[in-house]
């Protein structure tokens, strides 16, 4: 058949169908509401089951794996235009501690998870060098990160890394609920949790994903007058910009120099520097709403999850299950040791609230991260939420470093390399923790 834009509108309105779907789903079946899985997880997870890859009965175009890699473009485009100003000698102070355990687990996730699928997965299994990446990628970052590194592997030949990352997201997101969950009782009856909530106590909004009148906020504010542009089409305008951007240069370097693939998300993320730069310099940033901003990038990585999830190869699944399932168990293990034992080192104050926090955030995304606190500490007295939102400032231009690059590092054959350099940050970051005195074994 003959493609028509149709095609993409037809995806997009069965993708919208089934975030709707899910919505109402999370919004009535308590048990559901008990998994805290966003809507985009439940309609990822719709699609793969009814899509073309099972039963067939959604008529997903071959298009459906594509769209994840154009979504997290847009997504690292806009993060630039996302964030706050910060001066981290005014911020270490007070989050140090949660920077530094935080940045370790996140980077030896990547490191460590590559030597032991090096050692181990590689030689028995004879997988892809940079298989043990697959858990890091899928674990750390969720569905974004996963579609950015399977995006960057597709491009040089290991098609199958898009639907391991994507696997390896999806399950990282289940573990991160259902061995958190039990995390929490054990600690609770240990009396180990200062703030203890059961799940009928929560918030409603938090069980069933709806807002009621008196805790609507508005979505953003208007910079522009909409007799000139319409405000959001303004701000549209400018993360599809970075990200056309983004992908125009990954282009242009392919055609100039055989071999190099630079992944279009990390060009459209420096497009998205460039132009708050730019913005900032001539003082037209302050017609930049950031609350907009977040919300295009949060309403692409919820079309990214759901459409990720759909587009799962179940076939490349089944042919590495097994090596799979082992990086996987291996993974919830390394979580786990850091949350039992390093957390209690680095906080004597509140060590559960926030070493729970980390260990959802690390296994599945910042989204299960949240959701877990807000069981331990439902009105956020830890203040370890408020925390990362500063210590992650610093953390988040190393995440895209290891995004990145770390496809480069395999594609050239450096993946000892990127493994030893990855272990020696994580063990020096460790070390000037324990100078600054933030992590302690008395």
């Amino acid at each position: 058949m003959e493609f028509s834009i149709w095609d993409i509108v037809t995806d997009f309105a069965l993708i919208s169908l089934l975030l709707l779907i899910s919505m109402l789903l999370r919004a009535k079946i308590p048990l559901i509401q008990r998994s805290f899985m966003p809507a985009s997880i439940i309609a990822g997870l719709l699609g793969l089951i009814f899509g073309p890859g099972f039963l067939g009965i959604i008529p997903f175009t071959d298009f459906i794996g594509e769209y994840p890699g154009v979504l997290i473009a847009v997504v690292f485009g806009t993060l630039p235009l996302t964030t706050q100003k910060f001066k981290w000698s005014e911020i270490a102070g007070r989050v140090g501690k949660l920077w530094s355990y935080s940045q370790i687990i996140m980077i030896l996730m990547w490191g460590v998870g590559l030597l032991f699928a090096l050692i181990l997965l590689v030689p028995l299994f004879d997988v892809h060098n940079g298989f043990g990446l697959i858990l890091a990628a899928g674990f750390v970052g969720g569905h974004g990160t996963a579609a950015a590194v399977g995006d960057a592997f597709s491009q040089q030949g290991w098609e199958a890394a898009t639907s391991l990352a994507m696997t390896s997201a999806t399950i990282g997101a289940l573990l991160a609920i259902s061995v958190g969950l039990a995390l929490i009782k054990r600690a609770s009856n240990q009396g180990h949790a200062n703030y203890i909530s059961s799940f009928d106590e929560l918030p409603q909004e938090l069980r069933t994903g709806l807002l009621s009148e008196d805790k609507r906020e508005s979505m953003g504010r208007e910079t522009v007058s909409s007799i000139s542009i319409d405000p959001l089409v303004f701000h549209l305008a400018l993360a599809i910009l970075v990200t056309g951007i983004g992908y125009y240069l990954s282009v242009l370097g392919e055609s100039l120099y055989e071999g190099l693939a630079i992944p279009a998300f990390s060009l459209s993320f420096l497009a998205g520097l460039t132009l708050r730069i730019f913005l900032e310099r001539t003082n037209m940033d302050k017609y930049l709403d950031k609350p907009t901003m977040s919300k295009i990038s949060g309403g692409s990585t919820d079309l990214l999850v759901a459409t990720g999830i759909a587009s799962i190869n179940l076939t490349v699944v089944a042919q590495n299950i097994v090596p799979f399932i082992i990086l996987m168990v291996f993974g919830i293990l390394l979580t786990y040791g850091f949350y039992r034992y390093v957390s209690q080192f680095y906080f004597q104050e509140n060590w559960f609230e926030k070493g729970i926090f980390t260990f959802g955030w690390i296994t599945g995304a910042v989204a299960m991260g949240i959701a877990l606190l807000r069981i331990v500490d439902p009105k956020l007295r830890s203040k370890t939420l408020d925390d990362f939102g500063l210590a992650y400032i610093p953390i988040a231009p190393v995440e895209i470093a290891l995004i990145t690059f770390s496809p480069l590092f395999i594609l050239n054959g450096l993946h000892w390399v990127f493994s030893l350099i990855t272990i020696l940050i994580g063990v020096g970051i460790f070390i000037f923790s324990y100078y600054k005195k933030w992590v302690r074994f008395s």
